[in-house]
């Protein structure tokens, strides 16, 4: 919310300067002076709140923004005041496409250009149309183009190329979200690491190629027996991992039973959260759950372990 906050920042800063030295006599300065002090208390609420600002809360924000850009269209006192506003409707539209999903975007672009050519419309001066046109139609088209395009960025830096799976940070990032939610309501949530057995030997065997098109089966495989709240994502290698909300113990071992059948076997280990643990502690634990179980097995494959054992 820093930069959202530099944006209402800004534009009360700008309103200030415009009152203090007006391009008219007939230009608002009292108003201008509001909008003013409007654009430092949002911008101030803003940092003083930080990361806790909800989703919400900054739509409301921004939506703000575009309507206090509204009214100081309404009120310009000259053409240059209202045409001047065009590079703003561009940089608001730019933001609301860099930060928000594209559907969101779009609608305060709409808004934005409605609102603001209201204002225009209504506005004394005149003479500024097809200038005030242009603007409109670069801030839609602009924030269309980087919108696509920063969904697109934000996919590719989220996803395991090999298995559209998320990625190990992605995965992370949205699994402490699930873990924060879970501590605050009080519900379970159970972390599994999933491994899977003697994957090098079909590196070896068939060729790397082989072991991509299995990782990326396997990942389908899993993928289509998990819930729609389960997150499974790529850990590294032949690891992956499972965040799984509102599941505990039991519950994890049931779903985990529906992965079976895939085209490789597999192994795994469990976590369920406790009273203050992380999502590094849960993962610990279900890794060290998950090659206690490769040793237990690697001992009842291996007669002489047993016999050496007792």
């Amino acid at each position: 919310m820093g930069l959202l906050a530099l944006l209402h920042g800004s534009g009360g800063l700008l309103c200030a300067l415009s009152a203090l030295h007006p391009m008219s006599p007939r230009t608002p300065v009292g108003l201008l002076w509001a909008l003013a002090a409007v654009g430092g208390v949002v911008a101030a609420a803003l940092l003083l709140a930080g990361q806790r600002v909800t989703v919400a809360v900054g739509h409301v924000a921004l939506a703000l923004y575009s309507t206090l850009l509204a009214v100081l269209a309404a009120c310009s006192a000259t053409a240059v005041g209202v045409v001047g506003l065009g590079p703003v409707l561009i940089v608001v539209g730019l933001y609301a496409a860099h930060f928000l999903p594209l559907r969101a975007a779009r609608a305060h672009a709409v808004w934005l250009v409605t609102a603001a050519t209201a204002g225009a419309v209504v506005a004394v001066p005149s003479g500024f149309a097809m200038a005030w046109l242009v603007a409109v139609v670069n801030t839609l088209l602009l924030t269309e183009a980087h919108g696509r395009l920063s969904g697109r960025l934000r996919t590719d830096a989220a996803t395991d190329p090999l298995t559209g799976l998320a990625n190990r940070r992605a995965w992370q990032e949205e699994a402490e979200r699930c873990l924060a939610r879970a501590q605050r309501v009080g519900e379970p949530l159970t972390v599994a690491l999933l491994d899977l057995d003697d994957f090098k030997l079909v590196n070896d065997r068939d060729g790397h190629s082989a072991g991509d098109r299995l990782l990326h089966e396997v990942a389908a495989h899993w993928q289509a027996r998990l819930r729609a709240s389960d997150l499974l994502g790529r850990h590294g290698g032949d690891e992956f991992v499972l965040c799984l909300p509102d599941t505990d113990l039991a519950g994890a071992e049931d779903l985990l039973a529906r992965l079976d059948g895939a085209p490789i076997s597999w192994s795994f280990g469990t976590a369920t959260a406790r009273p203050g643990d992380s999502l590094q502690s849960l993962l610990q634990r279900a890794d060290a759950e998950l090659y206690a179980l490769k040793r237990r097995r690697g001992r009842a494959a291996d007669p002489g372990a047993r016999l050496g054992d007792g």
